[in-house]
């Protein structure tokens, strides 16, 4: 019967740690390219509009602008992961089972792709309302 020393059971405690410690990273990287596409996506949308508001169509016209256009999928797609690393750290902070942790970031992934698809593809699909 093979016995498992301290040192083994301390590697496998914090095997799961190192990719956790990778996600913060992205997150923090997120964190600051939203500083620099929400302060663009405030000024684009709303600081150069008299009112501060536009129309359905005034938008669908203004994002049909390449470059405007890029700049909201780059947010949607910064802002996505951004949001649900956040969404699983609270619930991480929870203290879920080992199990239960895996599962969540799998979710907590296929989320995340799932609604950067759906938002481009949506994005996409607005452009060919023009």
């Amino acid at each position: 019967m093979a016995t498992i020393t301290a040192e083994q059971k301390a590697a496998k405690a914090t095997a799961g740690k190192d990719s956790a410690g990778a996600w913060w990273i992205v997150q923090a990287i997120t964190g600051l390219l939203l500083i620099l596409l929400l302060g663009l996506h405030m000024i684009a949308h709303h600081f150069v509009v008299e009112g501060g508001l536009r129309t359905f169509n005034e938008v669908i016209d203004y994002v049909s602008n390449p470059i405007i256009f890029v700049l909201e999928v780059l947010f949607l797609i910064v802002v996505t992961p951004h949001a649900m690393l956040g969404l699983q750290s609270i619930i991480m902070d929870l203290g879920p089972s080992a199990k239960a942790e895996r599962t969540i970031r799998w979710i907590v992934l296929i989320m995340t792709i799932l609604i950067i698809v759906y938002g481009v593809w949506l994005a996409i699909a607005l452009q060919n309302l023009i």
